[in-house]
């Protein structure tokens, strides 16, 4: 049976945001799921950055990730094999990772160059849920996250703007847009 990863980034921002080469990853969260969107297992790190360690005041209240939590992470160098490793054993029924819009595609690529990562995830398609739901939906504009969720009769699920959680709710999405 083929299997989604659905994967959310929490990263360094400030009020107004910042461009995507400013930010860096704080917080993965990936839900392994099948096609219903029912969890199979899950991966959660926070990652300390290396450019702006200090999270800002805006960060923290938008995440609820505290200085702590970061303090205390590893590196994004030293995360990402525990990540690969963690994926290697769902490789072989993996379909394709997905996330809600196109940042966390970005994000990642852009950091894998930064650090000089490979990934197994470069060599498997990217679907675009965020687009995918619009275009099922026929709706104008793509919604956020929550707002899909309560188009779709549905709540969110935790605290937002946390990664396996924003991870989890989006999953709950899936059997609205995969084919059956």
């Amino acid at each position: 049976m083929p299997h989604w990863l659905i994967i959310d980034l929490e990263a360094t921002t400030d009020e107004g945001g910042w461009p995507v080469t400013e930010m860096e990853i704080i917080e993965i969260g990936v839900s392994l799921v099948n096609r219903q969107g029912r969890e199979l297992d899950h991966f959660q790190r926070f990652v300390r950055p290396l450019r702006r360690p200090l999270l800002t005041p805006f960060c923290r209240q938008l995440t609820h990730i505290n200085q702590a939590s970061i303090d205390s992470a590893l590196a994004l160098n030293e995360v990402w094999p525990l990540f690969e490793r963690w994926l290697g054993q769902h490789q072989a029924h993996l379909e394709g990772w997905a996330s809600w819009g196109d940042y966390d595609r970005q994000q990642l690529e852009l950091e894998w160059q930064r650090h000089g990562l490979t990934s197994l995830l470069s060599r498997t398609p990217h679907m675009n849920l965020k687009q995918r739901f619009a275009k099922a939906r026929r709706l104008d504009k793509p919604l956020g996250l929550n707002g899909a969720l309560q188009l779709a009769g549905m709540q969110f699920n935790g605290q937002q703007h946390r990664a396996l959680e924003d991870a989890r709710n989006t999953a709950r999405l899936l059997p609205l847009i995969l084919p059956v």
